[in-house]
């Protein structure tokens, strides 16, 4: 399959009106290969080129990083000034990895380290959706639209730990990240001590006990094969008595009684939930520390 990326990056942290643009880049020109470094972790890695692309409305101001060459591991990463988000909001656009200063850019590959990762991802005709994950802990996976136009994808992250994920400015998605992310144990578990009543019937469906297997039915499943006959190399003495195999019958047919709904069925059983002892808030799930790269590997 091919793969192709096209990226504009902006990130920007909102605390008080205008907000602050901590990082942001308009490509052009040559010089953006020195604000980029190029993984090597890849003994052959892929290339990014600078484009507008096919389709565009200024060929000069409309230019992104593209991947040249199908099939093969790209990774590009940039360095900015560190800062934390924490109680601040955080807008990023378009598809990126956040990285702390510690990240090896030489070797930035897909096990390096990250603190968020989101954007797109459309790879050849079965892979078409938006990533967004913190710290390899996936929250989802939300359709992406394909087509011939170019499409803003932003996530905001706020100091009440929610989330908000935007397509083309239209919100796709929000939520908590306690609730939707693994990030803490459980607030409330299955109560242990609470076990469901005997007598609770929680089938839905039963087999018909009007329903009689027809007479005639009951065909062997395996059958002798007499055709069969003993090699000369058979020794009773060393390998035992000799039989005829037993083959499949190509004429039996397992029996089964039809189902038919259960009329004492009573629904799921719910389990009483109690507090569970291992839980406590975390109010800083949302933040992070020396931000300071972002980076992009297809």
């Amino acid at each position: 399959s091919s793969c192709a990326a096209f990226l504009r990056a902006e990130l920007s942290r909102v605390w008080e009106a205008p907000p602050a643009v901590l990082f942001r880049q308009l490509l052009a020109g040559s010089g953006w290969q020195r604000r980029w470094a190029r993984s090597g972790y890849e003994a052959n890695p892929g290339r990014f080129q600078l484009t507008a692309g096919r389709f565009y409305g200024d060929a000069a101001r409309d230019k992104g990083l593209q991947t040249s060459e199908n099939a093969k591991f790209c990774a590009i990463s940039s360095r900015f000034k560190p800062f934390s988000n924490k109680g601040k909001a955080d807008h990023s656009a378009y598809c990126e990895s956040f990285f702390s200063s510690d990240l090896d850019q030489k070797n930035l590959s897909g096990d390096s380290h990250y603190y968020i990762m989101f954007g797109p991802d459309i790879c050849g005709s079965e892979t078409k959706k938006v990533h967004f994950k913190c710290l390899k802990i996936v929250l989802a996976f939300f359709k992406t639209q394909v087509d011939r136009y170019t499409h803003l994808y932003t996530l905001i992250l706020r100091p009440d730990q929610t989330y908000k994920v935007n397509i083309d400015n239209e919100m796709v998605a929000s939520g908590k990240l306690e609730d939707d992310l693994e990030f803490l144990p459980l607030r409330k578990i299955n109560d242990p001590t609470v076990r469901k009543p005997i007598d609770w019937d929680d089938q839905m469906q039963i087999d018909d006990p009007n329903d009689i297997k027809p007479e005639g039915w009951d065909e062997p499943e395996y059958v002798m094969d007499t055709s069969a006959g003993k090699s000369e190399d058979w020794d009773d003495a060393v390998n035992g008595e000799w039989h005829y195999p037993m083959n499949i019958s190509l004429s039996w047919r397992e029996w089964k009684p039809r189902q038919i709904d259960n009329p004492n069925y009573r629904g799921v059983w719910p389990h009483p939930q109690t507090d569970n002892p291992n839980y406590s808030p975390d109010f800083s799930i949302y933040s992070y520390e020396n931000i300071s790269i972002i980076g992009l590997g297809i």
